[in-house]
This record gives structure tokens, sequence and C-alpha cells, in this order.
């Protein structure tokens, strides 16, 4: 069976898109654990990790849209994810995230190693998505920093 260029296409958007959605679950448990840090902790966990991840957040879910316009596919709309089960205090929040950083960044390894992006001849995907993949490897390290520092 032919694999045609509209399919490629959806297949690009649909594993764009189940990269988004741990990356929303990150940003819901770095926002727990905000919740429940010092102040001063709190604004670190903000620069440190929470912003990255919102701006990674965010460029996905604008590189699945401009894709999905310029193709002629229909979009989507990315629903606040939800934490379940509480967890067990900052570090279980911090943990919580980085499985989840780790779960996309893994999707958009597997599908960048897949030369999908190439084939489609898409340059400003392609962008996106390493843009999206240098923010998510700095991530684990940034997170084992701020728990070793963590009441310091």
């Amino acid at each position: 069976m032919a694999y045609t260029n509209a399919q490629a296409r959806q297949q690009l958007l649909d594993t764009m898109a189940a990269a988004t959605e741990p990356i929303g679950y990150a940003l819901m448990s770095l926002g727990e654990a905000y919740e429940q840090l010092d102040e001063s902790s709190a604004d670190r966990l903000e620069q440190e990790l929470f912003r990255p991840v919102q701006v990674a957040y965010g460029r996905l879910k604008r590189t699945h849209a401009e894709f999905a316009a310029r193709h002629g596919l229909p979009g989507r709309t990315f629903e606040q994810a939800t934490l379940g089960a509480p967890s067990h205090g900052v570090k279980g929040f911090l943990d919580n995230a980085m499985e989840a950083i780790g779960k996309a960044d893994s999707e958009l390894a597997t599908l960048q190693d897949s030369m999908l992006p190439v084939e489609v001849g898409d340059p400003e995907l392609r962008a996106g998505l390493e843009e999206v993949r240098t923010i998510l490897g700095d991530l684990r390290g940034r997170a084992r920093q701020f728990m070793r520092t963590l009441g310091r």
C-alpha cells in the first residue's frame, strides 16, 4: 500500500499531539509543586522549570496549528491536563513532570528519527520540533539541580 503525503502529514500531526499532551501534564505538575513551595523557591521553580516547559508547550502547539493550516488539515484544541491522584510533595510533582517531559521528548525524537518531517518537506515544522527538543533536553538536569538546592 502506498504511503501518501496526506497520511504522512496526518501522522505528523498525531505524533505532535501525542507529545503535546504530556507537556501539558508536566505544566500542571509543576504548577502544583509551585503551590507547595515558599516564595523564593517557587520563583526559582517558575524561572528554571515552569517557564521553559510553558515555552515548549506553546511552541509545539503553535507548530502543530501552523503545520495543519499550511496543509489544509484540521487543527486541534488541546484540553487542560488533569493530574489524577495526588503526588508525594514537591519531589513527587517534579518527578511526574520530568517523566512526562521524557515521554514527550521520546515521541519527538522518534518522529525526527523517522525522517518523516524531511519527507514532507516542511522546514518550519522541522525548526519547531528542533526548538522544542532543545528546550526539553535541558529540563531533567535543571530539575535535579533544583531539587539538590531546594531549601538552601
